[in-house]
């Protein structure tokens, strides 16, 4: 099992001293673990649409136990195969977070008409940036995150089912538009669910073009030194 890292920035942003003074934004990008499961957005911390198959997922919501299929859910890949998410703080308060995982640990893949995922490749699931954080880049930093995290773990490439029409409600499926300007492309066209990849080789490229964006733009960045099918599980009703 791979150890949970985390890494963090601190950004100046320098304004008008005439105006505006200046602004100290800092964040904080740490592997999920059952220690910090609860700090995601209710609403995903009780979300199964990719943990369970469908019909298991109804079964889950009909009992109540949407929550510990969650957590076991992620025990169990933290178990099996290693980190499988990240989230992020913003002066502290969790802002965001994003979930990965082998496509054999996911059901709901199986699923999806562009499947399936390619062997090589780790599947992406979600990501959710809180609204009040939205418009600050957090989606490319998360991005960037997974792409640390596999490169070092030595996988190949990242695939991901985006959404070709979002609505305007966060939704499970991370929208198309969003994948193909952090660097996807698509692989299997489809009306509604596309399936992208990104090539990690390339994505090394693409993450020190970010850096090197966010530096001029933002001012000074300092960073410290520091395959087997899923298990069809019984769901448990809630007590």
């Amino acid at each position: 099992m791979s150890r949970p890292c985390a890494w963090s920035r601190s950004r100046t942003l320098t304004r008008d001293r005439h105006h505006q003074p200046e602004v100290d934004l800092s964040w904080h990008v740490a592997s999920i673990t059952l220690d910090n499961l609860d700090e995601l957005p209710k609403r995903c911390r009780t979300c199964v649409y990719w943990e369970l198959s469908d019909h298991l997922g109804k079964q889950a919501r009909d009992f109540g136990s949407t929550e510990f299929e969650k957590e076991a859910w992620v025990s169990g890949v933290l178990l099996e195969w290693g980190s499988c998410g990240k989230i992020v703080h913003v002066q502290g308060a969790p802002a965001g977070y994003v979930m990965y995982a082998p496509p054999s640990a996911v059901p709901r893949a199986a699923d999806m008409p562009t499947g399936p995922v390619s062997a090589d490749a780790v599947l992406l699931t979600t990501m959710q940036v809180l609204p009040e954080f939205s418009g600050e880049g957090l989606g490319r930093m998360l991005a960037q995150a997974v792409v640390k995290d596999l490169t070092r773990r030595g996988v190949k490439a990242v695939e991901v089912f985006g959404d070709a029409r979002p609505g305007t409600e966060p939704s499970c499926v991370i929208p198309a538009e969003f994948l193909r300007g952090v660097g996807f492309k698509t692989i299997r066209p489809h009306p509604r669910w596309p399936r992208l990849r990104m090539e990690l080789r390339a994505a090394m490229t693409w993450k020190e073009d970010v850096e090197a964006a966010l530096e001029q733009i933002l001012g000074t960045v300092t960073i410290p030194l520091q395959s087997a099918p899923p298990i069809e599980r019984q769901v448990i009703p809630a007590r």
